[in-house]
């Protein structure tokens, strides 16, 4: 598959979105990073798998640097098993449905390290919840055929994981910026979530 009819059919399963910016860069950097293990035949279900068990070692390793690596290697199992899939041609609903739960359960586990790290459980709680209620609204609107992605929020998952990355780095650094990234990612993610919810709204009354 060239570059090009990736691009294509990554713009078709998200409802004819352009591919351009950072979407674009990003996915390059994916289509070039899988395309070794597709010569492979590296399972995208693998990789998916591999994501949700870097989340559950960041959180078993927040006080050590370990875990700011787990995170990393968390954060692009999960963003390069479904590019891995279409230049596989092995693309399905079901991957995408097991895909977005793996993301929510890894999600759970950057919560889980938040919060070992001090940050506060209500804080957390409520990030964590705004995080996946947006997320499910997303998904649920896409079920009933709003399917082009349109808000894009100042808290999506990359912006999550980078501030749980800080967080994690602060603690290497012995500079403890736990409770403040906390109470930011809260803030964020309920103005993410409002704009979410306002989009469906308008998009399907």
């Amino acid at each position: 598959m060239k570059r090009k009819d990736f691009f294509d059919k990554w713009s078709s399963l998200h409802g004819n979105t352009k591919v351009s910016g950072i979407v674009k860069a990003w996915l390059t950097i994916s289509f070039w990073l899988v395309k070794p293990l597709a010569k492979l035949k590296v399972s995208p279900h693998l990789l998916t798998l591999a994501g949700v068990g870097a989340a559950v070692g960041t959180w078993r390793n927040v006080h050590s640097g370990f875990g700011i690596a787990l995170l990393v290697l968390s954060l692009l199992c999960d963003g390069i098993d479904g590019s891995l899939a279409m230049v596989r041609g092995i693309e399905s609903t079901w991957g995408a449905v097991t895909d977005s739960v793996a993301d929510r359960i890894s999600e759970f586990f950057w919560a889980l390290a938040f919060y070992a790290l001090g940050a506060p459980m209500v804080v957390i709680a409520v990030a964590w919840l705004a995080a996946g209620t947006q997320e499910y609204i997303r998904a649920r609107m896409g079920g009933l055929g709003a399917r082009e992605i349109q808000a894009v929020t100042i808290a999506e998952r990359p912006v999550r994981a980078t501030l749980l990355f800080i967080a994690l780095v602060g603690v290497e650094v012995d500079i403890d910026v736990t409770n403040l990234l906390a109470w930011m990612w809260m803030v964020m993610q309920l103005i993410s979530f409002v704009r979410v919810f306002n989009d469906g709204y308008v998009r399907l009354k």
